[in-house]
Order: structure tokens, then sequence, then C-alpha cells
């Protein structure tokens, strides 16, 4: 059949989107690695499905699968261009909406200005629901990560957004160590459903930089739940006020949180192209 698709990217975090309420397949992990090939396939960091929702209540199902073919529970950037995208092909007229995830409701509200809030919920903190192996819940945990040059201690917040996140504030997010740490701790094993690790550079209270390795792509040009997490973490270890812009490699998102409530996110999401491909 051919498969009609979107290419979308949110600050250079891209996707293939594949209306799936409308057409019917079932995406395997083989195809779903096969695609993602920057030279063999369409290439992307990942696939994002539209289904009918199975909770009345809500105007989609969203499911998020990254380039190894592995399905996560969430991913900001791609909440961004899911909005963008059921609007674009007229799947629906409604702003704000209401979408189901493997990780709960979220809602997305396309702005005056063409960039799109989504309400991530609230972050979460209980090493459960990572899941992390911990005993209590603390703002900061030390990890003893294996390195070429021997074990590296490093100072980890742990939070979801409903994917799992390991923190951490660094001075140069270039360095080698940055380097050879985000795929050390991506797999790292207190973190038994894998986790991303981000690398935060604080530049005041209202600006920080961010650099991600996320569980299943690798570097990232963006990742939403990344800056949410990066800026809850800081939050809580009382370096930053309610409101910051989070710089990563593809550009800014700006993230409320207050300490208490919601974590907010708002940023672009943007269309590529769209095409067909015979599956």
């Amino acid at each position: 059949m051919l498969l009609r698709f979107s290419k979308m990217h949110g600050l250079g975090n891209d996707f293939m989107v594949v209306d799936l309420a409308t057409q019917h397949f079932a995406f395997r992990p083989e195809l779903v690695r096969q695609l993602s090939d920057r030279k063999f396939g369409i290439g992307f960091d990942q696939l994002l499905i539209v289904e009918t929702p199975s909770n009345p209540d809500v105007d989609f199902r969203y499911r998020i699968f990254n380039a190894d073919g592995s399905e996560v529970e969430q991913c900001g950037n791609g909440a961004r261009c899911f909005a963008r995208f059921v609007h674009d092909i007229h799947l629906t007229a409604k702003n704000p909406i209401l979408v189901e995830t493997n990780s709960g409701i979220i809602s997305l509200d396309i702005q005056d200005n063409g960039e799109v809030l989504v309400n991530m919920g609230k972050a979460k903190f209980e090493p459960k629901e990572l899941p992390f192996t911990a005993t209590t819940i603390e703002d900061k945990y030390s990890l003893e990560v294996p390195l070429n040059e021997g074990t590296h201690t490093v100072e980890v917040g742990a939070v979801s957004m409903g994917n799992p996140h390991a923190v951490m504030l660094v001075e140069n997010l270039e360095s080698e160590l940055v380097n050879q740490l985000g795929p050390e701790i991506e797999k790292h094993p207190l973190f038994t459903k894998r986790v991303n690790a981000g690398f935060m550079q604080i530049v005041n209270r209202g600006e920080m930089n961010l650099r991600v390795y996320e569980r299943g792509a690798g570097w990232t040009l963006a990742c939403g739940t990344g800056a949410c997490a990066a800026m809850v973490t800081a939050h809580k270890w009382g370096l930053v006020d309610d409101q910051v812009i989070v710089n990563l490699p593809g550009g800014a998102l700006t993230i409320n949180w207050d300490g208490e409530g919601d974590v907010r996110m708002t940023g672009p999401a943007m269309r590529v192209f769209e095409g067909r491909i015979q599956v």
C-alpha cells in the first residue's frame, strides 16, 4: 500500500508523522529502523503516529517510536508537531486538543504566532516512576559511570516527564567528558528501562544551555521533555526562576514551572514536506 506521511521537525528534532486514524497499517520495529535510516530511508529521530483514542474524553492517541524501533512514552518536540499535523491535514479544528499518550493525557494549544504550548503535566520524582533503582526521593543522586579511563562519579537529578531523565550540571557542554558520559548514562543499569541523559549549563536565572543524549536516538538537536526535565531539576536545585529559556543546539524553548503545578513548554513546530511511501 501507499502510506501518506509528513516530515516535520521541532528545533531540528525530526519526525516522520503518520495518520493511522484514517489509514490502516501496523509498523514493525524493523520497518521503523529501515525508514529512520538517513541514507537508505526517510531519516528521522522518531516516528509519530496519530490514532483514534481509547479514552472517549480525548481527541487522539499519540504514539512515539524511536529510530531503533522501540516505543517510548513521551516526546515534547513531537507533541508540538503532532498538534500542527492534525490541524494541517484537517483531522480536527479544535484548539486546544487533548491527546492520550502511554504516560497520560496532555493538552496541546496552537498559539496565535504559530508556536505550540504543551501542558506536559506534573514532573514526577519517585524513583519507581522513571524507573530508577533508589530507595528514597533525593534532589541529587551519585552515579558511578564506567569510562575508558576508569569510573567517573557524577551527580544527577532524576525526573520523569512521562519518560525518564537524568540531568547533570556541567561547565562545558562540548567537552569530551560530556561526549563520553551521554551514551554511558543512557544505558546505566540503575535506570532499568534506560534513560535520557541531559547536560545543562546555567547562563542566568532565566536562561540555560542544554544537550541531550536521547534514549534510543543518541545526541539530538533538541529534546522537549529533556528541556522540561532540565528546567525542573535546576529549579529544585535553586538555580533558576519560574520561567526559563532553554537553548538547545536546534533552537530555544520556553519552559514554565512554579515548583508545584504542571510544567508548560512553548516552542515551534515546522512541516518540511509531504510524501507517500510503498509499504
